[in-house]
């Protein structure tokens, strides 16, 4: 207690001499010169957001669209639990805890600090990169944040309905910033934008006040911002652990602020802040963010079908149909697969995507997951075995693809992930297929039984049939529960 007064009265002497307001302690109602009678910068607007934002703010579809985006993001969590990559960040959290903490590691009854378990869960969850996705200018996958939410969720003892509350304001920070920039075509990578989601949902939970929620963001930022190097040429361990980082530190910086910690500011506006060195000016007009009968952006994003990058979903579907067209991959001399900027930018650009030695890599290769879905009649997670990727016969098939950016694809992105193969035949025939949409797709949006089905698929093969069944249970119940460890209970590794 003596540590908190202590920092508690450094923060308002700092403020006193930084200019920040109000001071660290007390409320922004009693300071003249508070948050709400100035000029906010956007990490203070998008702090203000956060704080006013009320379970009853939310609609029924929104509240139901957390519930299953979060089966989601936990099914893919559980089916990689015995991943190389993810055992690994279990064991870095455990021993970072000690298997005690606050905050439970998914697949076990261990627990460890709230920032560590938001890493190791969130390793799982992006692991086979079928978790949800989003596009803006930007594309990401703001089921990502959601390690961060619950773990800091049941570190705060916090209920069903404060998680989902966290979710939608994540999900909201991290689209809406999605929306007003794209920061992949400068070198950066997308989970910048989970750093003041993550950040922002931490502090809700810890129940934080504008100020405090708004140096949780400044402090978030300032110090952990990523290279898009995780996503280009030969893709790395680190691609599937990125996010889970952002997560990691978007808690931790909550929880420096909680104790009075201030970040650089203004952090999107400065002379060397966010603006000028990364992403390039941008407005984002917070006032029509989710709430009150306004949409939440979880609405807009999509499930992914198939375990691979996100433009590439259409392309494996067009992939498919072509070969059956054609007559079998023998014949095929030749394949042209037309795609967006961002599709040929993410996954069609690289001379790495011809000749991938990395799960990471082939999964975020059009040419790879094209000619394998022309094989196989399928992508699943089998597709990425080492075999599969060292196929001399499918290597030699790829060298026929041609990879195109076609500026009438891209006049689709990004409400459309649109792709179009063709196949042209030994006796010279061409067969074409375009495709803009695929079950899960925001514009065909999973109903609660596709979530169900598709959490069953991932988890029951893990847990077994009945605990993945009472852990859909469980979140399907999820606004009823008053701890949020209920919904771990179901999840441990069998054996």
């Amino acid at each position: 207690m003596q540590r908190r007064h202590f920092l508690a009265s450094l923060g308002a002497c700092l403020a006193s001499t930084t200019g920040l307001t109000p001071a660290f302690g007390q409320s922004s109602k009693s300071n003249p010169d508070d948050m709400s009678t100035r000029a906010q910068n956007l990490a203070q607007q998008m702090a203000s957001y956060a704080a006013s934002l009320r379970y009853e703010d939310l609609d029924d579809e929104t509240v139901e669209l957390v519930k299953t985006h979060l089966a989601d993001a936990l099914g893919c969590g559980v089916a990689a639990l015995r991943e190389r990559p993810v055992e690994s960040a279990r064991k870095v959290a455990l021993a970072e805890g000690g298997g005690r903490g606050a905050s439970t590691l998914l697949g076990t009854r261990s627990r460890t600090s709230p920032d560590m378990a938001a890493f190791a869960n969130g390793a799982a969850i992006r692991f086979y990169d079928l978790n949800d996705v989003y596009a803006g200018k930007e594309i990401g996958h703001p089921s990502d944040n959601i390690a961060a939410c619950l773990a800091q969720a049941e570190a705060e003892g916090a209920s069903g309905r404060d998680l989902i509350v966290a979710i939608a304001l994540a999900y909201e920070i991290d689209c809406r910033l999605m929306d007003a920039a794209s920061i992949s075509q400068h070198g950066w990578d997308h989970p910048n934008f989970s750093l003041p989601a993550a950040a922002l949902a931490a502090g809700k939970l810890m129940k934080l006040d504008e100020a405090r929620l708004a140096q949780a963001v400044n402090l978030a930022i300032n110090g952990h911002v990523a290279l898009n190097q995780t996503r280009v040429q030969t893709i790395s361990d680190w691609k599937g652990l990125a996010d889970a980082d952002a997560a990691r530190n978007g808690v931790f910086a909550a929880a420096l602020a909680r104790e009075g910690i201030t970040g650089p500011s203004p952090i999107f506006e400065g002379d060397a802040g966010f603006f000028k060195l990364v992403s390039g000016p941008f407005t984002l007009d917070v006032a029509k963010f989710g709430g009150r009968g306004r949409p939440f952006r979880i609405r807009d994003c999509s499930v992914k079908y198939y375990p691979a990058q996100a433009l590439t979903q259409t392309a494996i579907d067009a992939g498919i149909d072509v070969a059956r067209q054609a007559g079998g991959v023998d014949r095929i001399t030749a394949v042209e697969i037309r795609t967006s900027h961002e599709g040929w930018f993410s996954a069609g650009k690289d001379a790495e995507k011809w000749a991938p030695e990395t799960s990471g890599t082939a999964d975020h290769s059009l040419p790879y997951v094209t000619a394998r879905a022309m094989f196989d009649g399928d992508v699943t997670l089998a597709s990425y075995s080492k075999d599969a990727l060292h196929d001399p016969k499918l290597r030699a098939f790829m060298k026929k693809i041609k990879v195109i950016d076609d500026p009438e694809m891209s006049k689709l992105y990004p409400k459309y992930y649109a792709t179009v193969v063709s196949a042209t035949r030994d006796d010279g025939k061409v067969f074409t297929k375009r495709i803009d949409d695929i079950p899960g797709s925001a514009t065909r949006p999973m109903q609660r039984t596709d979530f169900a089905a598709k959490f069953t698929k991932n988890a029951a093969p893990v847990l077994g049939a009945s605990a993945a069944d009472e852990a859909l249970g469980v979140l399907w119940s999820l606004e009823q529960r008053d701890h949020v460890s209920d919904v771990f209970a179901p999840l441990v590794l069998r054996g």
